[in-house]
């Protein structure tokens, strides 16, 4: 057990938050770079419209991932607060739980994004000409959703153990074996867009398998078939903090459709000089979403037992983290990116000079921006970390009002390069909510008479 989990209620809280961060944030950076190989290897093997394709597919994959990712980290909240209380009798059944429930809601999105695949590309105005490559990747992107869940359900309950080291082994191997399929399926089988989608299932598949492994080798996290019968209460406390994070990224992803089909109305050059720069957004937030990941686990196991104080004082550790990590990744990308950029597209120099164009304007104005991001992560994920998933969400709204409200309207004053604003204004829109309710949850915590302070 000591080897596989972290206490993060004692010791020095940014040494506890960065040991956690940093393994999640190399297993991240796993992940991005079997995403950029995926996306590089189709652009060069396949061409600038397979590009476009996997362009137009790629906020329906969000959203849909999203609800996965909102559900499976909203049931590990619980588990973090019962690890930290040390009520192990409580995590099995919290463990359990989750597990069935996330069945349940695999097969629910399954069904439902089977059926809406294709409505939605048409009324996103996909281009003609690429509408059959999204259309087959996304079908079998989606036929794997219940190996996504398994593997981010698997993987969230190891980091609210505070075990990072895992889900980075994983990752780790999953994505080199997701890009040698992705060499095999698409330049050696020459199977398309198609083949990527099914290389990138196998690779999490494995991921998933290895996270059961050590999961089953852990006597905390030993669950016996009753565990996955849970009482109408505790199923009822696990979907009020994994459905408002599931509806928080849905309703972020809806915001994103409407970019991707004010987008997809601009060109196939467009689209592909969107698309390159997208792929690169995963690695402008790696950092961002692993300390996110870290202060979920640190802020729950914490309030878990009762330490007010010390939440208050990783929060700020934290945040001088995340903003030197936010400047830094944004010199890098403003030096490198358009060489960057640039790697992802094929074919006249014409077409290649423009898409690059697109590109790296939008990713400089995003670099530009970062820390607002990171800022957005930071005080989001504290937020959950306290059970508090309602607002996260309300957070979620402010970011697609501020982004469909952008993407709309900008583009009429500024040209099309207005649509690259909109992900920073909703940036700037949800930190308003977040930063507010933070600081307002945690005087309360801190007034509140049940809580204590390490010894």
């Amino acid at each position: 057990m000591a080897k596989k989990t972290r206490i993060m209620t004692e010791g020095t809280p940014w040494k506890l938050i960065l040991g956690l961060a940093l393994p999640l944030m190399f297993g991240n950076i796993f992940q991005q770079l079997y995403t950029v190989m995926d996306t590089l290897i189709v652009g060069r093997v396949l061409g600038v419209h397979a590009l476009a394709a996997l362009g137009a597919s790629d906020w329906l994959n969000w959203m849909i991932l999203g609800l996965v990712t909102g559900v499976t980290q909203g049931f590990c909240i619980l588990a973090a607060q019962k690890f930290g209380a040390g009520k192990t009798e409580e995590l099995k059944e919290v463990v359990g739980a989750s597990v069935s429930l996330s069945a349940l809601s695999a097969l629910v999105v399954e069904v439902l994004s089977q059926v809406l695949v294709t409505p939605l590309l048409k009324l996103l105005d996909t281009p003609s000409d690429i509408l059959p490559m999204a259309t087959l990747y996304l079908r079998i992107l989606f036929a794997g959703i219940p190996i996504v869940m398994a593997y981010n359900l698997l993987a969230a309950l190891l980091r609210a153990m505070g075990d990072g080291r895992t889900p980075l082994y994983a990752m780790v191997v999953a994505s080199i074996l997701n890009i040698l399929l992705d060499i095999l399926f698409v330049a050696g089988f020459h199977t398309g867009v198609g083949g990527a989608a099914v290389a990138t299932l196998i690779a999490q598949a494995v991921a998933a398998l290895y996270c059961l492994w050590v999961i089953l080798r852990m006597e905390i996290l030993q669950i016996r078939p009753a565990h996955l019968r849970p009482q109408r209460q505790l199923a009822w406390q696990l979907f009020s903090l994994g459905f408002p994070m599931a509806a928080q990224n849905t309703v972020i992803a809806v915001g994103g459709l409407v970019i991707q089909s004010i987008v997809n109305g601009f060109g196939v050059i467009f689209i592909a000089g969107y698309t390159a720069t997208n792929k690169l957004y995963g690695i402008l937030e790696i950092a961002a979403t692993s300390y996110g990941y870290a202060m979920v686990t640190y802020v729950g196991q914490n309030l878990g037992a009762g330490f007010c104080q010390r939440i208050r004082q990783g929060v700020k550790h934290a945040l001088g983290i995340a903003l030197a990590t936010s400047v830094g990744i944004a010199l890098a990308m403003l030096l490198t990116g358009r060489i960057l950029v640039g790697s992802f597209i094929t074919g006249t120099p014409q077409e290649v000079l423009e898409a690059t164009d697109v590109a790296y304007r939008y990713l400089a104005i995003m670099s530009v921006c970062l820390p607002i991001l990171y800022l957005l992560h930071l005080y989001r994920s504290s937020l959950q970390g306290m059970g508090d998933t309602v607002l996260p969400m309300a957070s979620g709204i402010a970011e697609f009002v501020m982004r469909t409200g952008a993407a709309l309207t900008l583009p009429a004053v500024l040209g099309q390069e207005g649509v690259f604003y909109a992900e920073v204004l909703a940036w700037l829109g949800a930190d308003l909510i977040l930063v507010t309710a933070y600081y307002v949850r945690i005087h309360k915590l801190g007034t509140s008479p049940g809580l204590q302070e390490p010894q």
